[in-house]
């Protein structure tokens, strides 16, 4: 399907879709739920963002992941102490509602390591991210290396059996083939408590493109957060305006909030 490029002022877009009861909600985190930043460990997650995301868990039942390319202990890191349902490397590795972690067979990864490692000695600027199941290599710090580090990329997935070239925003990732947030969307829609409901999905990258074809696929909605191309049927601006909509969520719905003895049921808090 051909994306749709949106070029409309943010006064000319319609009103973000709303959270009802019957949503299943998965939301990515870099440049959705928290900005990005010069370097992955440097995000800051905002003080409002934890307790918002432990509520709207209570009022959707348990039916909230985050849906991610990061690896499963940076998402629980960030967001401390709480531990949702979550799709780590895009869909790698997938938690369910009760903590059961799911991991993908991983691919032998050992020339892709090589060739990004030795790419970035020697040209200041890139940084490699080594996960259990995947090799991004990261050009944020230098932009002019880009067709370099694709090649690199390319040649590496070409040479590695069961991989696929995974494009991102200043990132090439080279990851296991046939998997994506829209899988990993799909196998929770399969699942207690996402089964039945319509699932929303915002995200901000090329790489929740997948994610939104899912979604709407299924009768859900996609939401794009900031500028580019996209299939999703919605756009916000930037991600405090995600931020501001998910706390909007939360007081239209909190008089039928859950209790607190609920809660720990639905979101998984870490002791």
């Amino acid at each position: 399907m051909a994306m749709q490029s949106s070029s409309l002022p943010p006064s000319s877009l319609r009103s973000l879709p709303g959270i009802g009861p019957q949503t299943a909600l998965f939301l990515d985190f870099d440049g959705t739920l928290a900005d990005l930043a010069p370097q992955p460990e440097a995000v800051q997650v905002t003080t409002e963002l934890i307790p918002v995301l432990t509520q709207l868990a209570a009022q959707l039942g348990g039916a909230l992941a985050i849906v991610s390319g990061r690896k499963l202990t940076d998402l629980d890191g960030f967001l401390a102490p709480l531990q949702l349902p979550a799709a780590a490397e895009h869909g790698a590795q997938r938690r369910l509602l009760q903590g059961e972690v799911i991991r993908l067979a991983s691919p032998d990864l050992q020339e892709v390591v090589r060739l990004a490692t030795a790419l970035a000695a020697r040209h200041t600027g890139l940084r490699v991210e080594i996960k259990a199941a995947a090799v991004a290599l990261h050009y944020r710090h230098a932009p002019e290396m880009e067709t370099l580090a694709l090649q690199v990329m390319l040649d590496a997935a070409h040479s590695t059996p069961g991989v696929e070239l995974l494009r991102g925003k200043y990132v090439f990732e080279v990851k296991p083939a046939g998997i994506s947030k829209g899988t990993a969307i799909e196998a929770f829609m399969a699942e207690a408590p996402f089964a039945g409901r319509l699932p929303l999905f915002a995200g901000d990258d090329t790489t929740d493109e997948a994610g939104f074809s899912a979604v709407q696929l299924l009768g859900g909605q996609g939401i794009k957060v900031g500028e580019g191309a996209t299939l999703a049927h919605y756009r916000c601006r930037a991600p405090v305006a995600l931020r501001q909509w998910l706390q909007a969520a939360c007081q239209e719905q909190g008089p039928n909030r859950a209790p607190n003895t609920q809660k720990k049921s639905m979101a998984r808090i870490r002791t």
